[in-house]
């Protein structure tokens, strides 16, 4: 009898050790053929990113998205207060190629007004202006050109920011033929007072 539980404690301690190493192969079998994983980012989805600090622990990030048409998507205003450890977001749709982004504070309420400059078509620039107040984003219209201004205007405009001031500035064209005159520009300079823009422009002396 004896001999026979030998024979089975035998029998059993194989068997496990079988089955340990069974499930050992296993494992490294399973380690051995499982693929690697890479993060990566699609290129030109996120075509444009910005971080804004406006002051110690309060920043603004722009992000625009979109696959396919460069003109066509969206973009994200993320605002992060760690000061406060507050945290907020804002999403828009987008015509138009997002080329830079900045913060002022043009009507001194106190209040960051995020401006979004985009190229609209081949070689017209907007803005997109938001304030940020109480919580939320507010959008400011900015205003577009007269109808006077039109008449010289071809695009190739540029948005120029010095002493807190916001200016635009043009090369003028012919209407008739768009050509553009050598030297004459005209120049934008835009106040905001109670979240609407008011434009004034800028006589060039003649030499």
């Amino acid at each position: 009898m004896k001999v026979i539980n030998v024979i089975k404690h035998s029998l059993l301690f194989a068997g496990v050790l079988f089955m340990v190493s069974c499930g050992d192969s296993k494992k490294d079998v399973t380690v051995a053929v499982k693929p690697d994983v890479v993060a990566t980012k699609a290129g030109g989805q996120f075509p444009f990113y910005k971080d804004i600090n406006v002051k110690p622990g309060l920043n603004f990030e722009i992000v625009s998205w979109g696959k396919g048409v460069d003109s066509i998507g969206g973009y994200l205003i993320l605002m992060s207060d760690s000061v406060k450890n507050n945290y907020n977001s804002f999403s828009a749709e987008r015509k138009g190629i997002i080329t830079d982004a900045w913060n002022m504070d043009m009507d001194n309420d106190g209040n960051p007004e995020i401006y979004i400059e985009l190229l609209s078509k081949k070689n017209v620039l907007d803005l997109n202006v938001y304030e940020y107040s109480g919580g939320d984003f507010r959008k400011i219209n900015f205003p577009a050109l007269s109808s006077n201004m039109k008449k010289n205007y071809a695009g190739n405009d540029k948005f120029l920011i010095k002493e807190g001031n916001l200016f635009r500035s043009f090369p003028v064209v012919n209407p008739k033929d768009t050509t553009i005159k050598a030297g004459d520009v005209k120049m934008l300079v835009y106040q905001l007072n109670g979240n609407s823009f008011t434009v004034d422009e800028i006589k060039q002396e003649k030499k």
